[in-house]
């Protein structure tokens, strides 16, 4: 019975290495955790109800939203208004080229005795010459102008908000959406509730539409499906 249970006790250290082993996290398990989701729901955030005041007979509660004179009328709490002032603008321009040339000449003199002297030196000449020429060009600029207010919907320790909303348009020719979230300074709200959307940190912003204009300027879906299997 001794030298059984002795046995067991060794085997238990090789087997906890491997369950330690495997429970260890992969490269690709850990940037998988670190990887930050997408936000899908860009809802307006209600503000909390808040809690019934105390008995206590005074006439001022903090809870019913107290902000400091200082900070006037700038939103600062969880469903305030916030007006996004989207200012984007980007533009990229790559080009490059190449040119290369290569010439080479060979030129022998045949015997004129012997068992070699039955070609002249015209036949033993030899040329080459090799050219490369190429260019490419690339240029994209894309810009997105307007204001889209949004609501608070997460107040950070670090005097920092987390914002979101969206905005639908229903034209007489279909539908536009524009969608943002991402976080703002409290410092970089203006006296109007106003953020540019270049002081918006990890932004994400949708502009989407449909209709008759956006199916008119998107390919078929037979076409879609041979640019993708098409070899050339």
């Amino acid at each position: 019975m001794v030298r059984t249970l002795a046995l067991s006790a060794s085997l238990l250290g090789p087997i906890a290495l491997v369950a330690a082993t495997l429970a260890v996290a992969t490269p690709a398990d850990a940037r998988k955790q670190k990887t930050q989701p997408q936000v899908t729901d860009f809802t307006a955030t209600m503000p909390a109800a808040p809690p019934a005041p105390p008995a206590d007979g005074a006439i001022f509660h903090a809870s019913y939203g107290y902000a400091a004179l200082t900070s006037g009328a700038r939103a600062a709490m969880v469903g305030d208004l916030v007006t996004i002032q989207l200012v984007e603008a980007t533009q990229a321009q790559k080009s490059n080229s190449a040119d290369t040339s290569r010439t080479s000449n060979i030129g022998l003199t045949p015997p004129t005795t012997g068992p070699l002297s039955f070609f002249s030196s015209t036949d033993a000449s030899m040329g080459g010459s090799g050219t490369f020429k190429g260019k490419g060009d690339a240029a994209q600029s894309n810009a997105l102008t307007g204001n889209i207010t949004v609501t608070i919907a997460q107040v950070l320790p670090n005097n920092v908000y987390l914002i979101r909303g969206e905005k639908h348009l229903t034209l007489n020719r279909g539908d536009e959406v524009i969608q943002i979230a991402g976080l703002i300074r409290a410092a970089d709200i203006d006296s109007t509730n106003t953020v540019l959307s270049t002081r918006v940190a990890n932004a994400q912003i949708n502009y989407t539409g449909k209709g008759e204009i956006a199916r008119a300027s998107t390919q078929g879906w037979l076409g879609r499906f041979f640019s993708r299997v098409s070899p050339f």
